[in-house]
């Protein structure tokens, strides 16, 4: 009987079934009391108030759109409420103690949720849903707490003998997996950490306290453990059984001192902190929580752990006071260090379950990944290596002519290219005298040719390409130089490697498949190369499935998306949006362009050697510097803090691509106002 009347007030309909359990699952005693009342009010306003619309379930959006700032940094704008360190220090200096809060103030976890610890505390026990099973359980003995001592100041033994009767865990193992999980991953805020420092330079009497359920000695070797040492008092709730929450704690903290003593509370809980601390003698300072702007911001579609530590990691470094940052520099560190980190470590695990022995990361693209990856994996076989669509194509021109003119012709049809720029672009200047005579003497042929000064448009780049294949030979003659030094530079690079892996952003792929052509086919170089993209073409794209055969092969793969994984992604990525730019601009380099090979003759006489031609450099080469930085900054934070947790580098390119969604809120508005700060170059030359 209960079942059927469980099934009609809240599986009839999808709309009820779903708002019943956003409320109900996971709530307390009270929660699931008041979902109850809950549920009745959507029966009756579905049959009693005809409200027809909670039959069906709410849409839900595809994906999070938040609001971001295009103007200015996000560290500037929601940036600590202290100052900067040196000036906060001053500040505090006035009084005779000063008082700090600790997790969240002086100690920072790597996650955006306290919580999200427990998931891997379940991993160390080896239990399912342990995040869960922990915090209901500490709610319960906060209860029982509050029956037998008055009060809910639980301490981690109590909380570990409450799961021990539910479960069977030994308390005394569960508490000290936690206490170890604590001590691994805490680590000091490090502008608090400046500001502490200070204040004993000055000699104050600094002390802390804290609601928290772990003991003071530990939380005393904690806080040694990250810099903070000598310490005037710690207070602790657990410890006396009175809390910030209620006042009470403070109460005993001013017992401690005398009433002279004019004392301060730094805090990061308005309540807590701040208006507790208030009413009980303290004058406080709110030192803002760096993640209260986390749903504002950060991206919550993301698997659990990941997207904890992920948000985490941002909002500690972003929001904690210590400094403000360019947009560049945002851009790399909140959009791009996640991206990177996780693209690398799919091509090491990639490469060591498949035998490559070498990895080529291609101009200029490659840049930065290398710099990720070397650290990363400083034993790896690595190279920096030049290869650019420019080059590719003029190498694989005697190969796949048909690729040749619809980089160099079609893609600049009536766009204000006259042909003599196109045949200086296409390193053919020599041509044009000849081209010019032909058209000359079309004129009285009656078959016309385009003179060199004519703008390439759809009605003329026919004919100009008939000229160039009457004069194939002369084409591939002007390239063969090219093609002997790049074989001899990749000869060099190769040597001594059966399996190679090609690293590039993407899309097509073209360029890793037209090296590996050229590698094993024209240059008969005795080496396999593998292509390894981040994203493959996509519906939008003119020629969506051009890379179809060698994904499915295997000879080419991606990372975070394809026609095989992350179909959404494969399906909102858009090009004539700009989105291979914005991507593009998250690899960028102060680099030169790379144009191709070419052969130059060493004094020694006989001896060649292999030359290398550069062209211009991007816009904004402090701006690309600054995304490198706050790449490599995100990198070095997520590895310190999770280098003994291998699992966390398993970031699927799903996670990876989350932040960039996030990016392309609203129109892509903030995408766009980044790439305004540079010129990047998307044609061939």
């Amino acid at each position: 009987m209960r079942m059927k009347i469980y099934s009609f007030l809240v599986n009839r309909h999808d709309g009820i079934r779903i708002r019943y359990h956003r409320l109900h699952d996971g709530a307390d005693r009270k929660g699931k009391i008041l979902s109850y009342v809950y549920l009745l009010w959507l029966n009756f306003c579905y049959y009693i108030l005809f409200c027809r619309f909670l039959k069906k379930a709410e849409t839900v959006q595809m994906y999070e759109r938040k609001r971001l700032f295009t103007k200015h940094p996000e560290s500037a704008s929601l940036s600590g409420e202290t100052g900067n360190a040196e000036r906060f220090a001053e500040e505090l200096s006035q009084y005779d103690v000063i008082s700090f809060d600790l997790f969240d103030t002086l100690i920072f976890r790597p996650f955006s949720e306290p919580g999200d610890l427990f998931y891997f505390l379940g991993t160390a026990l080896g239990v399912m849903d342990f995040k869960r099973i922990r915090m209901e359980q500490e709610g319960l003995a906060r209860g029982e707490c509050r029956r037998e001592r008055g009060h809910y100041e639980v301490t981690v033994w109590d909380i570990w003998k409450q799961i021990e009767r539910e479960m069977g865990i030994s308390a005394e193992k569960g508490m000290e997996a936690e206490q170890r999980a604590e001590m691994e991953f805490c680590y000091a805020n490090p502008y608090m950490l400046e500001v502490f420092r200070r204040l004993q330079d000055r000699g104050k009497k600094v002390i802390v306290i804290s609601d928290m359920y772990l003991p003071g000695a530990f939380l005393q070797e904690l806080l040694e453990k990250n810099g903070y040492s000598g310490l005037t008092g710690l207070y602790v709730s657990c410890d006396y059984g009175k809390s910030k929450h209620d006042g009470t704690l403070y109460g005993v903290v001013k017992e401690n001192f005398s009433k002279s003593e004019r004392m301060v509370h730094v805090g990061d809980h308005e309540h807590s902190d701040v208006k507790m601390g208030r009413q009980w003698g303290f004058d406080t300072r709110h030192y803002c929580n760096v993640n209260k702007n986390a749903l504002l911001f950060r991206p919550y579609d993301m698997s659990p752990m990941v997207g904890g530590a992920y948000r985490g990691i941002v909002n500690n470094h972003i929001y904690c006071g210590l400094g403000e940052y360019s947009m560049e520099y945002e851009y790399g560190f909140i959009y791009g260090g996640l991206f990177v980190l996780g693209y690398c470590s799919f091509i090491h695990n990639y490469c060591e379950k498949n035998a490559v022995d070498k990895v080529l990361f291609l101009s200029r693209d490659g840049d930065i990944l290398k710099q990720v990856y070397d650290e990363l994996y400083p034993d790896a076989d690595t190279e920096y290596v030049y290869w650019s669509r420019k080059a590719a194509v003029k190498l694989e021109a005697e190969y796949d002519k048909r690729d040749y003119f619809r980089r160099f012709l079609y893609h600049k049809l009536n766009q204000g290219y006259r042909i003599r720029e196109v045949l200086h672009s296409m390193e053919l200047d020599f041509l044009a005298e000849i081209l010019e005579r032909e058209a000359k003497d079309s004129q009285w042929e009656g078959d016309r040719v385009p003179g060199p000064g004519e703008e390439l448009t759809d009605r003329n780049a026919g004919l100009l390409k008939r000229f160039l294949e009457r004069n194939w030979s002369q084409v591939l003659k002007a390239y063969h130089g090219q093609s002997e030094a790049a074989k001899a530079y990749y000869g060099k690079v190769l040597e001594g490697i059966k399996r190679a892996a090609a690293v590039d952003i993407g899309w097509a792929g073209s360029g890793a498949m037209t090296l590996r052509h050229l590698v094993s086919g024209a240059w008969g170089i005795p080496c396999e190369v593998v292509g390894i993209v981040a994203g493959t073409n996509t519906v939008y794209n003119d020629a969506p499935e051009a890379s179809e055969s060698f994904l499915q092969s295997g000879q080419l793969v991606a990372y975070l998306y394809s026609q095989r994984h992350n179909r959404d992604l494969l399906k909102k990525h858009d090009p004539n949006k700009d989105y291979n730019v914005f991507w593009e601009l998250l690899l960028s380099s102060p680099t030169p362009q790379f144009q191709g090979f070419c052969q130059r003759t060493s004094k020694m006489p006989g001896d060649a050697c292999v030359g290398l031609v550069f062209g211009k450099y991007d816009a904004n080469q402090d701006g690309i510097r600054e995304i490198q930085r706050g790449i490599l900054a995100f990198v070095k934070e997520y590895r310190e803090h999770f280098r003994t947790v291998p699992y966390m580098f398993r970031i699927s390119g799903r996670d990876a691509y989350a932040p960039m969604l996030v990016a392309a809120s609203y129109k892509e508005k903030y995408l766009k106002a980044i790439e305004q700060r540079f010129a990047l170059e998307i044609h061939v030359d």
